[in-house]
Parts: C-alpha cells; sequence; structure tokens
C-alpha cells in the first residue's frame, strides 16, 4: 500500500510534551467536541438554537481541518491510497445498508 505523507519534522522526545502532542490533544479534543455538537442540534428544539449550535459547529469543524492541515504538513498525520476496488466494495456495501435501512 502506498503511503501518501510529508517529510515529519522532528520534534524533542521525553517526558515533556512537544508540538505534536499539543496538536495531537487538540486534533482529538475537536474532534470530540463536533460530535457533542452535532448531538445537541440534532436535540435542538426550536430553529434559532439549532442555527446558533450549526454556527459554531461548522467554526469548530474549520479549525480542526485547520490542525489536520498542520499535522500533515509535519509528517504527523499519514494517508495511505486505497485499492480502486476495494474502495468500490465499500461503496456497494454501504449503499446496500443504506438501501436496507430505507425498506
Amino acid at each position: 500500500m502506498e503511503k501518501i505523507e510529508n517529510p515529519e519534522t522532528k520534534v524533542l522526545k521525553g517526558m515533556e510534551l512537544n508540538d505534536k502532542d499539543y496538536l495531537t490533544l487538540l486534533l482529538t479534543s475537536l474532534k470530540d467536541i463536533e460530535k457533542n455538537y452535532v448531538i445537541a442540534m440534532t436535540e435542538a428544539s426550536n430553529e434559532y438554537l439549532y442555527k446558533q449550535l450549526e454556527e459554531v459547529f461548522l467554526q469548530i469543524a474549520d479549525f480542526q481541518r485547520e490542525v489536520y492541515e498542520v499535522m500533515f504538513q509535519n509528517g504527523w498525520y499519514k494517508l495511505e491510497t486505497v485499492d480502486t476496488l476495494k474502495l468500490n466494495n465499500k461503496l456497494e456495501t454501504l449503499n446496500q445498508e443504506l438501501s436496507d435501512l430505507k425498506n
């Protein structure tokens, strides 16, 4: 499998937190916050509240993406290519599951 990555920016190892550690913690926290905002949005009692929550959610999602991009640019977040056949099989499975839910 081919990796998609940037050269890794080296950070100090040891007991003290480094930039990679801080960004990893921030990214994890932002993902958790996003999940909680989605739950709050689905339970909003009126349209005004929903829109307020949605606005903050989108700002958090944008910030989460920025943190991810910084981590990827520094080689701290790596991706792998996926075989097209494998991807198409997964898509077919998800489409079938969606179809089953509608029935």
